[in-house]
């Protein structure tokens, strides 16, 4: 498993809840065990007092995202160092059932959790993962969506950093929405130029009749 995987990890939990939209899905422990993804075995661990464990988390994996989009560089850092601290983890190299066409393993870097709970588990792999994005990519890599009301975290993958929303569906969005304001001030400035022709060319007509 690639250490760039496990960022994902922080991204699930971050978009689990959209507080402009009032929505969270995070509400029980099937909801819990679903943001594990393919690593079942971490999953079974869950129980339902990691519901409440799992949204503290969330909250201050967003506050991260929160302050890199704010462009508060060592704030963001402060925070991500604290939830390392408090959650760690031991790399390990790993080969899994990985080979390559000789039969050789295919050696990777691994983070094994050793969680007293799932939250601890996910956690310490949800902050080295982005530890790792950050780091490699540069802070403002971290980012929230600007087609409001989304605000959902992502990482910022592109060549020249140009990422501006979660999604394509979000990108279109914003862009439709754009392009209405656009057509909306156009059609306003239109209206006043020609609110403006008619006073003055009233104007213009009242001059005439008085001076005849």
């Amino acid at each position: 498993m690639e250490l760039a995987y496990y960022s994902d990890y922080a991204v699930r939990l971050v978009n689990s809840e959209e507080p402009a939209r009032g929505k969270d899905s995070l509400t029980s422990v099937e909801a819990v065990r679903e943001l594990f993804g393919g690593n079942q075995s971490a999953a079974r661990r869950a129980t339902d007092a990691d519901v409440t464990r799992f949204r503290s988390v969330r909250a201050r994996l967003r506050a991260v995202f929160e302050a890199a989009d704010g462009g508060d560089e060592t704030l963001s850092v402060d925070l991500l160092n604290s939830l390392l601290l408090e959650f760690p983890v031991s790399p390990q190299i790993s080969g899994h059932d990985h080979r390559d066409e000789d039969g050789r393993p295919l050696w990777h870097m691994h983070l094994a959790d050793h969680p007293s709970n799932a939250t601890a588990g996910y956690a310490a792999i949800a902050a080295m993962g982005l530890a790792f994005h950050l780091t490699e990519y540069g802070v403002d890599r971290l980012g929230l969506c600007e087609a409001a009301p989304c605000r959902n975290a992502y990482l910022d993958t592109s060549t020249n950093r140009s990422r501006r929303y979660c999604s394509d569906r979000c990108a279109t969005r914003a862009n439709v929405a754009a392009y209405r304001a656009r057509k909306r001030l156009e059609a306003d400035r239109a209206d006043r130029s020609e609110k403006t022709g008619l006073a003055a060319d009233s104007s213009q007509r009242s001059t005439a009749s008085g001076d005849r």
